[in-house]
């Protein structure tokens, strides 16, 4: 293994303990036996904690030895200069040792880029905000990353095998062959694994194409492949390239994800299962992604970019994984049991319990604007709007305000370049929606100034591709005409972090006299059980549930219903926001059965 033996080390073997897992002979061993990972992804920062031991044993049964992981740094540490936090739904630590309880080894996947279809990649914006060379070996951004792997670097080397923990494996960040060249920056991240106390298996994980091995792999470090389909060509590539390594899929796309306005992604069951017999079949240890998806809660859900085109992840991350978003067992659950040879008695249910359908009122408390001004926050002034970076925002919206004077007659409100969705108002009438394909609102001046009211709202930070890190907010200047609008008000609105109290204040800024706006639901439960919530007639906005920011719904869909997992419900009386910024519906729908939306068989990357 590269911890002992192999050319590049800087492990002394007399000083280190030996990894559970090496190779011989393309042969991966546990402790010198012969070993085939079998594995699934389940992240911790996606599951409730009160149901982390639930879904893992649900791994479990799906004939799985081993868990794998992301750690997604702007989840630990959201803000600048605060330290990480490691407490609660962060403990990273219990999640590993429950993973240990029910059986499993444990991968972890540290980064500090993750993807994972995660906000910014698991960058935090408070980072990429900076002048800074991403996953580069530029050292205003390993400082950062230095900083962050001594507070969590030895939280994971504590729970490795030869200190009686799960971890078996850590991976040397991710995929980085799809992104840059620089040949210091991998080695710099295997050092610092090792420096501070990591010695099981290091590996790489990336696409089977030359280019992405070129500049994803690190010499005597385990080189890993992530795919889709055609297991067979990667097998070649990396046998040609590292005949004495043994194959190892670290990712295993049995499914995607979907963003809004897209159709939901599915892979079928028969396609899922023949190729992973097939991996099986070329002698490849192997990662489901996903095992179980789960949800992006909050405002964590990332973003691609197409042809600069945003594409926001919605909030499900359902992924089609043979284990549902709510834990449902599927029949792809099933199919890869027996493909996987498993046996015995499952040690779950095949469904969680549910709540009975049912519909209660929405009842209109405040107007949208009035609402937010409610929740009092710091503004600023200048000559032009302050982006979500200046006012040291991550996710949420920023209201901006300004006073120009429109001339009479017909004009167009120009937004030259917003990122990523804005509501604009004229002395507190919305006149339209704006948006990077959309960026002109027409306007019909009265010779006076108006109250230009303009909200925007980051549907999600970009995570993976060159645009990683790519800022949020107007970005360039608003014009009227081809006139510049100056003297602007920035307002930040940090949604995620809205307090009870804050909803509370929100929601009191009556009285409501548009469509938009804050409603509240209230609902009585004997028992709490799994629900999930629909807005029929509702357009676009977010949901919480007893103080919790449950995440985004909108109607272009294709996701219809918002899991609500039993432990953010109570026994009695429960209160549902709702913050809808176009045009609010009559009711909130509980329903038993989730609604992903209309199919698409995702063929892309598998065929």
């Amino acid at each position: 293994m590269i911890e002992t033996n192999r050319p590049g080390n800087t492990v002394t073997p007399s000083t280190t303990p030996s990894p559970a897992l090496g190779w011989s002979d393309s042969q991966l061993h546990r402790h010198g036996v012969p070993h085939r990972v079998l594995s699934g992804a389940l992240h911790y920062f996606r599951v409730h904690p009160q149901l982390w031991r639930d879904r893992i044993r649900r791994l479990a049964d799906l004939g799985l030895n081993t868990l794998d992981t992301y750690v997604p740094w702007n989840f630990h540490q959201p803000h600048a200069g605060r330290a990480p936090r490691f407490d609660g739904w962060r403990d990273l630590e219990a999640f590993i040792a429950l993973a240990g309880e029910e059986g499993l080894d444990v991968v972890l996947r540290p980064g500090p880029f993750i993807c994972a279809e995660w906000s910014n990649g698991g960058l935090p914006a408070w980072l990429t905000a900076r002048d800074v060379v991403l996953r580069s070996s530029d050292p205003a951004y390993t400082g950062p990353v230095e900083r962050w792997f001594d507070e969590l670097i030895p939280r994971i080397a504590r729970q490795q095998t030869h200190a009686g923990g799960a971890v078996v494996a850590v991976q040397v960040e991710n995929e980085y062959g799809s992104y840059g060249d620089d040949g210091a920056y991998l080695p710099w991240i295997r050092s610092a694994l090792l420096e501070r106390g990591i010695t099981e298996l290091l590996f790489t994980a990336d696409g089977p194409t030359e280019l992405m091995h070129d500049a994803g792999t690190v010499p005597g470090t385990l080189a890993a492949a992530t795919l889709g389909s055609k297991p067979e060509a990667a097998r070649a590539l990396f046998a040609k390239r590292r005949p004495d390594e043994p194959f190892v899929v670290a990712e295993y796309w049995n499914g995607w994800f979907d963003h809004w306005g897209e159709r939901h992604h599915v892979r079928s069951v028969d396609s899922a299962v023949r190729t992973l017999d097939a991996i099986i079949g070329e002698g490849g240890s192997v990662s489901l992604y996903m095992a179980h998806g789960g949800t992006n809660f909050g405002l964590w859900a990332g973003a691609n970019a197409d042809r600069g085109r945003l594409q926001p992840t919605i909030t499900s991350y359902d992924s089609d994984a043979p284990i549902a978003e709510d834990g449902t067992l599927t029949a792809k659950f099933h199919a890869m049991r027996a493909a996987l040879g498993a046996t015995g008695q499952l040690r779950v249910p095949e469904r969680m319990p549910v709540l009975p359908p049912t519909q209660v009122p929405l009842t209109h408390r405040a107007d949208l604007i009035s609402g937010l001004r409610a929740v009092r926050t710091p503004e600023s002034t200048g000559p032009r709007p302050a982006t979500f970076e200046q006012l040291g925002l991550d996710a949420g919206m920023v209201l901006l305000t300004a006073h120009p004077k429109i001339p009479t007659g017909a004009h167009t409100i120009v937004l030259t370049d917003v990122r990523d969705r804005a509501i604009v108002l004229a002395d507190g009438v919305p006149i339209g929606v704006a948006d990077a394909e959309h960026p002109e609102i027409p306007i019909n001046g009265t010779g006076a100034a108006v109250r230009l009211e303009i909200l925007v709202e980051n549907l999600g930070r970009i995570n993976y591709g060159p645009l990683i890190g790519q800022h949020k907010g107007l970005l360039g200047p608003v014009l009227v005409d081809r006139r510049i609008v100056h003297g602007w008000t920035s307002s930040p609105i940090a949604l995620a972090e809205w307090t009870p109290d804050d909803l509370r204040l929100a929601t009191a800024a009556g009285p409501a006299s548009t469509g938009a706006g804050f409603a509240v639901a209230t609902m009585h439960i004997e028992e709490p059980a799994d629900t999930f919530l629909a807005l029929p007639g509702s357009v676009h906005g977010l949901v919480w549930v007893n103080g919790f920011l449950l995440g985004r719904y909108w109607d272009i869909g294709p996701q219809v219903t918002l899991y609500c997992p039993a432990p953010l419900l109570r026994t009695g009386e429960n209160t549902i926001v709702v913050l809808e910024t176009d045009r609010l519906g009559p009711v909130l729908e509980l329903r038993d059965q989730p609604e992903l939306g209309p199919t698409e068989e995702y063929v892309e990357e598998f065929d």
